[in-house]
């Protein structure tokens, strides 16, 4: 079969690596990729655009008669690349449009979730930065309350504002100085919910599902989940995070009902739905939906994954997921993001990265690519690193092992043999315990 991959993060170099493993795959395309994709077996990088030129990759999939299209980011799957493949014959992994709005539109998903019964925070739609600082004047939510541009922000579209002046200084760059452009333009304010965290996805066909193993994200940029938001400095998945109790209960009580809700309104939900979830006192409530494969979490949860993907796409794609039993390794796994100097902030690209071939030969460690070029010979460091940064989150640096801490340790002897100018990255990525990663916060 040929496939084509759309993105260019590690978590499309996840997607590769694991659909390379399948023995009915024979060649992958990834659109538009990067140095540590174009490295692995059966796979071709092309310079299309897939925040742009949606039609331009669907005539290559014709022309190159793809068998299944898999959609990595957000911003295709709003823009309705799948709805543009309708009638093409080319099978495509994701949600049309209007579903893809449980994403798009955080507006639309707590609307939707208040509609259903959802659990999740208590919220306040602000159309308006006047409307938006009166609201949170009066308020009755404690601080700190969490601001949420209503469009796709790449991540860092919310904020936990401390005290009022935090909140208005942020309501003003978001409404008013537009930051994010339009996707500022509505915002939501929300109590912020207290507990633990964890990011729950399942595979949806729109009637039946399959869920995956639980991984936690690190979105804070510095240890100790302190400084500002980012796409994400790390992630780990345990079966640990969640008690069977709790699966369940998240699966009744959220993962169903929007299913069954998705279908009800004439939005099936097709593709991958990711849940991301604080898990409270008073039991699990609904941070925020996305509509892909989160990213890093899709790093150490494929690499528990046993079952061949390509089997599961065909199966999402058939109707028939109630009748497969997925496969998924015991052991826990780390993913370490490497990131550019000044990320998430202004960066430099270009830097030369070394190690990579040492660690390359570490057991049950897998380096996954999220912003690296191939260097030219003048800028290689010796003869050993053909990469060069290119982005914020360089690498994903990904290790499985017979317990968490196990894990966490051979994903930072890993660290610690990789260099570029500038490099930073959290320690304490599955280095805490999970009964410690208690407190308030927000899964942006």
């Amino acid at each position: 079969m040929k496939i084509l991959v759309i993105g260019s993060g590690g978590r499309e170099h996840a997607l590769v690596w694991k659909l390379a493993q399948s023995k009915r795959v024979n060649k992958i395309f990834c659109v538009p990729g990067n140095a540590g994709i174009a490295g692995e077996p059966k796979t071709r990088c092309l310079t299309l655009d897939p925040a742009g030129d949606l039609d331009a990759i669907r005539q290559f999939a014709l022309r190159e008669k793809i068998d299944l299209v898999v959609v990595g980011p957000e911003v295709p799957l709003a823009g309705g690349i799948v709805d543009l493949f309708d009638g093409t014959g080319v099978k495509i992994i994701g949600p049309r449009r209007q579903a893809a709005q449980l994403e798009s539109s955080k507006i639309f998903a707590k609307q939707f979730m208040s509609n259903q019964g959802i659990p999740t925070a208590e919220f306040f739609v602000c159309d308006s930065a006047d409307q938006a600082l009166d609201f949170v004047k009066r308020s009755s939510y404690d601080y700190p309350v969490v601001i949420k541009a209503d469009g796709l922000a790449a991540g860092k579209g919310v904020v936990l504002a401390k005290d009022y002046s935090h909140a208005e200084t942020t309501i003003l760059e978001f409404m008013t100085e537009k930051v994010f452009g339009e996707a500022g333009s509505r915002i939501i304010v929300e109590e912020c919910l207290r507990g633990r965290e964890c990011s729950f996805m399942v595979f949806s066909d729109g009637e039946h599902y399959q869920p995956m193993v639980p991984s936690q994200d690190h979105k804070r940029v510095y240890d100790n989940d302190s400084g500002p938001n980012t796409g994400g400095m790390g992630a780990f998945s345990d079966d640990a995070l969640l008690t069977a109790e709790m699966r369940t209960t998240i699966l009744r009580s959220i993962v169903e009902p929007t299913l069954r809700g998705m279908s009800g309104e004439g939005t099936p939900f097709r593709g991958i739905l990711y849940c991301g979830l604080m898990l409270t006192p008073q039991g699990p409530k609904t941070l925020e939906f996305n509509c892909r494969f989160g990213d890093p979490e899709t790093q150490p949860v494929l690499m528990r994954m046993k079952t061949d993907l390509l089997d599961v796409f065909e199966a999402l794609l058939e109707n028939r997921l109630h009748q497969l039993s997925l496969e998924w390794s015991p052991d826990p796994a780390v993913c370490v993001v490497l990131a550019s100097g000044g990320y998430p902030g202004k960066f430099d690209n270009g830097k030369p990265i070394s190690g990579l071939a040492e660690v390359s030969r570490m057991k049950d460690v897998k380096v996954f690519h999220g912003g690296t070029r191939a260097a030219t010979q003048a800028n290689r460091v010796g003869r050993e690193s053909p990469f060069q940064t290119a982005g914020g989150r360089v690498l994903g640096v990904t290790a499985r092992g017979p317990d968490l801490p196990s894990a966490a340790a051979r994903a930072y002897e890993a660290c610690s043999k990789i260099d570029f100018q500038g490099m930073h990255y959290r320690r304490d990525i599955g280095v805490r315990q999970i009964a410690r990663n208690a407190g308030p916060g927000e899964a942006p």
